[in-house]
């Protein structure tokens, strides 16, 4: 099924704009727990140890990804069959219940056990609704875009994220320099959850004005020929396992990158204020590499870009780690890591483009998303555990760039078996 065709007056980049909005809003109170897991932990979870409470709030961070495949499969389908513009409301509306949530509940000293299941509950919804988010998001951006310029509008979608990571850095960095620790803790991380809060109605308003991209009379067909979807989906299992491979290796990168916070703070033992800057940079310059990989990939094609930043990432990831934890400061963590999760940056758009464009229309926003889902919650939701656990037994404040060193080795060897998408190297106008 080809894809929609756009009116010649459509604002692509009012619609990317409304579309990666929302998404990024999202992100940044997924992320931002991830931030503040250590006063979390001592809110919902106290314990006999500071490992303990920590590993508790880590646990119940990856509770969230336990419902991300079932989001996936549920809203990815709803947006193949009834519509981009729908699904991607109601995951937005979903994560807006689980914030206010999250931001709301008395702690465990107030209301005793009941307060940590709430907070389950509400990281369960949360990671449904972000389970259905990246695949109708990622799906309707390619279909808004011109065949040349698909790699640079689809880099909105992991640039927003990066965005809201470094949002959500830059009111930790904010909220350490300005309360005291215990303020911080009794309710400082409450005020970060709260911003977010805030902009739920305008990124609610923004989708609600969204052109949707599947015509009425396709997706009238899509419902009639539902129980084809599955079988649809079989026949590019080849792409689909590669883009497991390689989701695996960017959401391990990913989440450790999100957990260096908590790790320069509880490893290296720097000041907080420090330790947000360290996540603010590191995040800002993803932006920068998302975007830019989504420019090159366009031009010079989609393999190239997810090949060798990716093969420079497993060059550079050890000695930065070395670097970091023998002169652990200002100036190794933000050059050292700043310079890997730049580069690191820069082959995920391209996949990215090249998944999505290697999928048809009909399958495109429920296989993405359940894909990715599964992806980010078999390996996202535990890479912050595996690493704190890693730190913990071994003592070697180096085991990260272990886990790092795996996941994109993995990643490296699935990048150079995808199919060639980009139409600069098909043909395609």
């Amino acid at each position: 099924m080809p894809d929609s065709q756009i009116k010649p007056e459509f604002d692509v980049k009012r619609a990317a704009f409304a579309a990666t909005i929302g998404n990024m809003l999202e992100f940044y109170d997924f992320i931002t727990y991830s931030f503040f897991a250590t006063e979390i932990g001592h809110t919902f979870f106290p314990a006999t140890s500071e490992y303990g409470s920590l590993m508790l709030s880590l646990a119940t961070f990856g509770a969230g990804f336990l419902t991300r495949p079932i989001g996936g499969i549920v809203l990815g389908i709803f947006s193949d069959r009834v519509g981009r513009r729908p699904a991607m409301l109601l995951s937005f509306a979903l994560m807006g219940a689980a914030i206010l949530t999250i931001a709301l509940t008395p702690s465990y000293a107030a209301i005793g056990v009941v307060a940590p299941i709430i907070v389950i509950v509400a990281r369960m919804v949360q990671g449904f609704a972000l389970g259905g988010e990246v695949g109708p998001t990622t799906a309707y951006l390619i279909e808004i875009a011109a065949p040349r310029d698909r790699g640079l509008v689809v880099a909105w979608q992991p640039a927003s994220q990066e965005i809201a990571a470094t949002a959500g850095a830059l009111v930790g960095v904010i909220l350490s320099s300005t309360m005291a620790p215990d303020m911080l803790q009794a309710y400082g991380w409450r005020l970060a959850f709260l911003i977010g809060a805030v902009c739920l109605p305008f990124g609610i308003w923004m989708r609600r004005t969204l052109p949707e991209t599947i015509p009425h009379d396709e997706r009238a067909a899509e419902i009639a020929e539902g129980s084809n979807h599955l079988m649809l989906a079989r026949r590019h299992l080849r792409v689909i396992v590669l883009a497991i491979m390689i989701l695996a290796s960017g959401t391990i990168s990913t989440y450790v990158t999100q957990y260096m916070t908590t790790y320069a703070k509880t490893t290296l033992h720097v000041s907080s204020s420090l330790a947000f800057t360290v996540s603010l940079v590191s995040n800002g310059l993803q932006i920068i590499g998302a975007l830019l990989g989504g420019w090159l990939a366009d031009r010079l094609g989609r393999k190239p870009i997810m090949i060798w930043p990716q093969l420079v990432v497993l060059v550079l990831t050890y000695p930065s780690f070395l670097w970091i934890v023998h002169e652990p400061g200002a100036w190794s963590l933000l050059f050292g890591f700043g310079i890997v999760s730049f580069i690191g940056s820069l082959p995920f758009t391209a996949f990215y483009a090249a998944f999505t464009e290697a999928l048809p229309q009909n399958i495109r926003g429920g296989v993405f998303a359940t894909i990715y889902a599964v992806a980010i919650a078999t390996f996202g939701g535990t890479a912050q555990l595996v690493v704190t656990w890693l730190l913990h037994v071994t003592g070697d404040p180096l085991a990260p760039s272990w886990y790092l060193l795996l996941a994109a080795v993995v990643g490296l060897v699935a990048m150079s078996l995808m199919p060639e998408t980009a139409p600069a190297k098909t043909g395609e106008a």
